[in-house]
């Protein structure tokens, strides 16, 4: 009786090339296949399968064999071999190494031997998309940047994006995490063109907060395609945060949970109210001329004034401040006498200036009028449990 003799398939590692774009014409897969002429069983497939139109450059290439075992897979395009992974039994191979490329044609190459060890091959050339259009966004705070606990993640794009389905698509591929770790945070759509992040509650202090757009090869919109993958890092920096009653005429300064000064402070009289709400510094000048007729308050008013103060650190939109007001000392820690503004003497003024960064955060209560939405960065007036509904992805 003759003996049967198994052959043994040496794994092979496989290499393929990376993927650009060709145009929107053309066979997406050309596919040739050949075997020995003692007609080997096994039989290769290519995913993506033929479907007369290029693929997306972030699909993956996909290699199989029925029957048999991959013994060789070799995928190459403009830039060169495209990296790829063989599984364990031999059966599949697939692309890694991240999207291939727009507008690019890559050649596949696989051979595998059935059971018997008899050979065959396949050879074929998958085709990428040619966008008209790309997406771009920036991420602020800049790279590199040191904020306070309370400043968001704004993300300005150069293309408007109004349905909901592209939204979503779009939050799908942007992710934020804190030291490396994901957090908890939802994004708000603010216009068709700009996005704000923010976690649940304020950052961690003296953290690094990453943000990541993966959007090589992703397919938005109709017509608009991701360029490229984006990441941003920022860190923060101690938890800086402030309260102020507007009833005891005190701020109550706090670092990373724990008190560190009392300033007596005036606030808003009658008439001129200091909004209460969560705020976030803004700017730092370390001296500002203020004049009231941008609040519209006339030169003909006896309430009028134009004078440049120091340490100003603003707060609102409207024009609300922190800073110092040498000529309210008397009444500070006692009564409201400014037109808005939270008004220090010049030695409280100055520390706290050099202690606060953009985007530390100042707590108002005491009051009623209440800080309007978009009067400032206004993200910390809303619940989280209302903030999660504004996410194209609720």
């Amino acid at each position: 009786m003759a003996l049967l003799r198994r052959v043994l398939l040496p794994a092979v590692a496989l290499t393929v090339g990376t993927l650009a774009l060709s145009g929107c014409s053309g066979a997406l897969l050309d596919l040739h296949a050949g075997s020995d002429p003692q007609h080997s069983s096994a039989r290769i497939t290519l995913s993506p399968v033929p479907t007369g139109k290029p693929v997306a450059p972030a699909t993956p290439v996909v290699v199989s064999v029925r029957a048999g075992r991959l013994t060789d897979v070799v995928m190459t395009g403009p830039d060169g071999p495209v990296p790829g992974s063989l599984s364990v039994d031999g059966l599949t191979w697939t692309s890694t190494g991240g999207t291939l490329d727009y507008a690019a044609a890559y050649s596949v190459n696989a051979q595998a031997v059935d059971r018997t060890g008899l050979p065959t091959r396949l050879r074929g050339t998958i085709r990428t998309v040619a966008p008209s259009a790309f997406l771009g966004l920036s991420v602020t705070p800049r790279e590199g940047a040191t904020v306070g606990v309370g400043m968001p993640v704004r993300v300005d794009l150069d293309h408007r994006i109004s349905t909901p389905a592209a939204r979503a698509a779009l939050e799908k591929r942007l992710s934020v995490t804190v030291d490396g770790e994901p957090v908890l945070g939802g994004w708000r759509w603010q216009s068709d063109d700009v996005l704000l992040y923010r976690p649940g509650v304020f950052w961690k202090g003296d953290a690094t907060v990453s943000v990541s757009a993966d959007l090589k090869g992703v397919r938005l919109a109709p017509g608009l395609w991701g360029r490229a993958d984006v990441t941003s890092t920022f860190r923060t920096g101690p938890a800086m945060v402030s309260y102020v009653d507007m009833l005891t005429d005190q701020m109550r300064v706090t670092r990373d949970g724990v008190d560190i000064r009392t300033i007596p402070i005036t606030t808003g009289k009658a008439g001129f109210e200091t909004r209460i709400g969560t705020k976030v510094v803004m700017s730092k000048e370390r001296t500002r001329v203020m004049d009231a007729a941008t609040g519209g308050t006339l030169p003909t008013d006896p309430e009028y004034y134009r004078l440049e103060v120091e340490y100003a650190m603003r707060v609102t939109n409207s024009g609300e401040f922190l800073h110092a007001a040498p000529w309210s000392v008397r009444h500070q820690g006692h009564e409201n006498v400014s037109h808005g503004c939270t008004g220090m003497s010049t030695a409280d003024a100055a520390w706290l200036y050099a202690n606060t960064r953009v985007g530390d955060v100042v707590v108002y209560t005491g009051g009623s009028r209440r800080l309007e939405p978009g009067n400032g960065i206004t993200v910390w007036n809303v619940s989280w449990q209302r903030w999660k509904q504004y996410s194209a992805l609720a």
